[in-house]
């Protein structure tokens, strides 16, 4: 009897525990919730960088308008129209600064698209001078000198561009941009003409431009994510907003007569186009989740 009791208390500890277990709740698992894409989110940044021209920037052409002496062949306009004619360029590079403010959404694990707006600061120009001479139309012995001034700028650059791109680790983007490009184009040009036998008198005439240019532009950039939150890029693009003319008609009088002596017109056409090298930061907000932790090496 006595070695009967253990066994029958072992055995009602048995077939008690299974029954107060299925009383209790069910414990599980939480669900896995993946961490939310790295790239997507709003972002705003700062960018440097240098832009160039490769074109041929500033031209100038004339064309005789006027010419009181005779035979005209022999004119002043004439002769000095087709020497103050030609292209140059110089100064055609400078630096930019500025920023961008972004949207990207990550997609198939790999992929990430995006809308990006940014605007810059620009300086440098392209700027230079052309010289021509001719033959007094009287025939002396001295010349008449016409001198031209040019001056091609862009005070501000900005665009507005898609953006398309494959990473190539969880922080290394590459990506392909284009879109509209804008920016405030300035276009001078001053003709000056004097007659050092004083038969005629000086010639002058300016002109100027100064509008806000529409183009596009494309270009491609890699971007990598160096810290939650922040990354670093270098991006290239080329930007083309058109070509822009400007006239001006330089007169002089016949010291003679009083009345004028010669007149002719002047076309100076600039292009408003270049290549962009820059570096930026941007900030990643993440507002809708927290930032994922990157691993350290």
């Amino acid at each position: 009897m006595r070695k009967m009791l253990p066994s029958a208390i072992a055995l009602s500890v048995a077939l008690t525990v299974p029954a107060l277990a299925a009383d209790l709740p069910a414990l599980k698992a939480p669900p896995y919730v993946p961490p939310p894409p790295l790239w997507t989110g709003f972002y705003a940044g700062l960018n440097a960088g240098g832009t160039f021209s490769t074109g041929s920037g500033v031209a100038n052409s004339s064309g005789d308008l006027y010419d009181d002496y005779a035979p005209a062949a022999a004119g002043a306009a004439g002769a000095l129209s087709a020497l103050v004619s030609g292209s140059g360029i110089s100064n055609n590079s400078g630096v930019l600064g500025g920023g961008q403010v972004g949207y990207n959404f990550q997609f198939q694990q790999n992929l990430v698209v995006g809308l990006e707006a940014d605007l810059q600061g620009l300086s440098g120009s392209n700027s230079g001078v052309v010289v021509g001479a001719a033959p007094d139309p009287r025939a002396t012995a001295t010349q008449m000198v016409t001198t031209g001034q040019y001056n091609a700028s862009l005070d501000y650059l900005g665009t507005l561009r898609g953006r398309a791109g494959f990473l190539l680790s969880p922080t290394w983007l590459a990506y392909a941009t284009g879109g509209l490009a804008y920016g405030g184009g300035n276009l001078s040009a001053t003709f000056a003409t004097v007659d050092a036998a004083g038969v005629y008198g000086p010639g002058f005439g300016p002109s100027t431009y100064a509008q806000t240019r529409v183009g596009w532009t494309v270009g491609a950039g890699v971007e990598w994510m160096f810290l939650p939150n922040w990354s670093a890029r270098v991006e290239y693009l080329y930007y083309d907003l058109g070509t822009v003319t400007t006239n001006s008609v330089v007169a002089g009088l016949n010291n003679g007569t009083g009345t004028v002596g010669y007149a002719y017109g002047t076309s100076t056409s600039a292009n408003f186009n270049g290549h962009i090298l820059r570096a930026g930061v941007n900030y990643h907000f993440n507002w809708s989740s927290p930032a994922p932790v990157i691993a350290k090496y």
